[in-house]
């Protein structure tokens, strides 16, 4: 199990070259490309060209890329009617970069309680239409669990695929195991008031794909570092070996280093590493040693 780290604060603060060798430096040996800010290269006449540059610095020094975050944000509006239209192209990429995962949110649309079915169905117009871009690309899009804040209260509660029996649901209906999978965010399943080692259990192996890892308060969407909030991560490396998943370790906490300055970032980076790699190889620890019978288990 490769642990991964997406690449957002470092392009951000350094460049997507230097931010890329920085990840590697640190201990990753791999990247999860962030479509969020700074890639307006993949819709340049030279694209390709230019993919094909950044994919071989990294590979030349023993990296990959493996998963990637489609853009996001901006409301039902845009994010339907503009952020769709760069999807084809964002996939085309991701094949060039050789990422396996895309993960791509579910529409989002006002209060989620009263309107499961509605939104539901828009959901599976969304994703059904992008099925033959992503296979075409030979990447599967990963579906990811939301959440929303309740409009009385304004605390985290349900949205799309928030409960992991949804989530499955959504995966099994659109029936294409070529063009989808399940990326499960840990921390938005605690958020909702469940716990992340349960909902890996509901998805299991078939499904689950891919992860976002990251610790909360269960109050708060803090995107920290694993072992700094309140997740019970060796519940969640224990299930995840029970179900034999066969995806990444991909931290998403980038939180994490954005207290620190950045010249210290690179420190805090490598801590990052560490820490993501301890928690993969308990995750291996476990796959070995787990009792093939469930009374054997403590």
């Amino acid at each position: 199990m490769l642990h991964v780290m997406p690449n957002d604060t470092m392009v951000k603060v350094f460049g997507i070259e230097k931010g890329n060798d920085l990840i590697l430096d640190a201990g990753f040996p791999a990247i999860d490309i962030s479509f969020f800010t700074g890639y307006d290269y993949i819709f340049e006449n030279d694209f390709k060209k230019r993919i094909s540059e950044i994919r071989k610095r990294v590979n030349d020094r023993g990296g990959v890329f493996r998963q990637a975050h489609a853009p996001f944000g901006g409301g039902f509006e845009h994010y339907s009617k503009e952020t769709v239209k760069q999807l084809p192209r964002v996939f085309e990429a991701c094949g060039l970069f050789g990422v396996k995962n895309v993960v791509v949110h579910p529409l989002q649309k006002g209060r989620y309680y009263g309107n499961e079915k509605y939104l539901f169905e828009i959901n599976m117009e969304f994703y059904g239409k992008l099925a033959r871009y992503a296979k075409d690309s030979g990447v599967k899009i990963a579906i990811e669990n939301m959440w929303q804040v309740h409009p009385v209260t304004g605390r985290i509660c349900d949205d799309v695929c928030a409960d992991p029996n949804e989530l499955a649901l959504y995966y099994d209906t659109l029936g294409d195991s070529e063009a989808f999978t399940v990326c499960l965010d840990i921390g938005h399943v605690a958020l909702c008031g469940r716990e992340p080692e349960d909902a890996v259990r509901i998805l299991g192996n078939e499904r689950l794909g891919a992860l976002h890892v990251h610790d909360v308060d269960y109050i708060e969407d803090c995107h920290t570092l694993p072992g700094t909030r309140r997740i019970n991560f060796d519940k969640v490396c224990m299930a995840l070996a029970e179900i034999d998943y066969k995806g990444d370790f991909t931290l998403e906490a980038d939180s994490f280093l954005s207290g620190y300055p950045d010249d210290f970032k690179i420190t805090a980076l490598g801590f990052m590493a560490q820490t993501a790699k301890y928690y993969a190889e308990k995750t291996e620890g476990y796959r070995a040693g787990y009792p093939t019978k469930k009374e054997e288990r403590k």
